[in-house]
């Protein structure tokens, strides 16, 4: 069996501008959305990758129209919305290994209705999805598991909502809040329906990008802090017209991390000062570290200012984009703690463990535990061969081991499996020889 790889030599110096591709998190929630409002939606700069190719198949497997248009400056989605009835009522559904797909997903159809199974890959068969089937089910929906009870696959049957009140628990994973959230406007066509968060509600920079795109398409949520959630009735969800998705803040971290470890500048265009996105606040734990950040209403730009600096941080609020954090530390000039990072075990793959193993390898000493991860940079930091888990995050994030920093210079990385960037951004290392001088 061959193996496909890239290898990437040192990097001296960075600097450019990359034109990031739209947000995963804000493409998937659009396209649901607009298959469930009434009227067409124009969808501009939707991400091109295989999460929202799931999400674009199980759609149209359900019956929701929609096309393609070319035009000069890219491709325009048009979706026909349903208002919240499918046309079809029964489809078996693959979903790769894509939680923005399968989870709101599976709350829409549970709430409407029918007979549909929903399934992925392998590792899609070990994310857990029980706190928000508990929720679904205790309203009155009808979900079986078909394999391990709390995971996918999963049966969905008619059920009748009976309650007007649901509890979920917020400190597994946001996509469940998001899930019920979404779907919340079709239970509450005769009276208000509440979602009460039992524990901490973990990656609530996630839920402010629902909310932001369930007001985007005329439907008002009430809000209790972070406690509870309360739709009124009869709201439906309306075309917006047109609707732009800006750009992936989490794959910016990449290339922001590289201008502050590798010269800079490099500057990301598509996210900014007005960006929905949490993930934006990855350029101010950077800037902790010491990088000089400045910012635009649609681009960020990071360059180095001297070495990088260690910190020591809770990064619950950007699970992904912390990530690109625990190989930036491989340049700071201490040990650096990322702490309140639960979530990283139960994502593409329990990254807290595959973190450290793959940082272990080009040197750096790591210790790892339940939710932080502490990461010691090697003097010199070791040439290795990267596994990437099937995680696109890997992937791109060990791409810049690859650089020369102000404390150590970059090794010779070889990076196995590089198409499992196609969950996110195809083009990611076309994009990093762009910038590398």
């Amino acid at each position: 069996m061959t193996h496909e790889f890239i290898d990437l030599q040192t990097v001296a110096h960075v600097e450019g501008a990359v034109r990031l591709p739209g947000s995963k998190s804000i493409s998937n929630r659009i396209l649901l959305l607009s298959a469930l409002s009434q009227g067409q939606v124009a969808i501009v700069d939707l991400l091109a990758s295989d999460d929202t190719a799931v999400m674009l198949a199980a759609l149209r497997s359900l019956g929701v129209i929609w096309t393609e248009e070319k035009t000069a400056t890219g491709t325009i989605h048009h979706v026909t919305g349903v208002a919240g009835v499918l046309p079809n009522k029964s489809a078996d559904l693959f979903m790769g290994n894509a939680g923005t797909a399968i989870r709101p997903l599976t709350a829409a159809l549970a709430v409407i209705g029918g007979d549909y199974t929903l399934h992925g890959v392998p590792r899609m068969h070990e994310r857990p999805i029980g706190d928000l089937v508990d929720a679904l089910n205790a309203a009155g929906t009808n979900v079986e598991y078909t394999g391990n009870p709390g995971f996918p696959p999963l049966h969905i049957k008619q059920g009748k909502i009976n309650t007007q009140r649901l509890s979920v628990r917020g400190d597994v994973s946001s996509q469940f809040l998001t899930a019920l959230l979404m779907v919340a406007p079709l239970m509450a066509s005769e009276r208000a329906i509440t979602i009460d968060v039992t524990g901490e509600l973990i990656s609530k920079p996630y839920i402010e990008i629902t909310l932001n795109l369930i007001r985007r398409f005329g439907v008002k949520v009430e809000q209790d802090g972070w406690a509870s959630f309360t739709i009124q009735p009869g709201q439906v969800y309306q075309s917006p017209g047109t609707i732009h998705v800006e750009g992936d803040a989490s794959s910016a971290s990449y290339f922001l991390a590289a201008g502050a470890i590798g010269g800079g500048p490099v500057r990301v265009e598509g996210v900014g000062n007005h960006s929905i996105q949490g993930d934006v606040r990855f350029a101010a734990a950077l800037e902790q570290m010491g990088a000089q950040i400045t910012m635009g209403d649609n681009w960020i730009e990071a360059r180095a200012n001297g070495p990088l600096k260690a910190i020591d941080a809770d990064f619950n609020h950007i699970p992904d984009a912390a990530m690109t954090i625990a190989v930036a530390a491989l340049y700071a000039d201490g040990t650096s703690t990322l702490r309140n990072i639960a979530s990283w075990r139960v994502k593409e793959t329990d990254r807290i463990a595959a973190m450290a193993t793959e940082l272990r390898k080009v040197g750096a000493t790591v210790e790892e535990g339940p939710d932080y991860i502490k990461v010691t940079p090697p003097a010199v930091l070791t040439p290795a061969t990267i596994d990437t888990y099937d995680d696109h995050r890997m992937a791109m994030c060990f791409s810049l081991v690859a650089l020369d920093g102000a404390l150590r210079k970059g090794a010779a990385t070889r990076i196995n499996d590089p198409k499992c960037v196609n969950k996110t951004f195809p083009e990611y290392f076309k994009a990093f020889a762009e910038i590398a001088k």
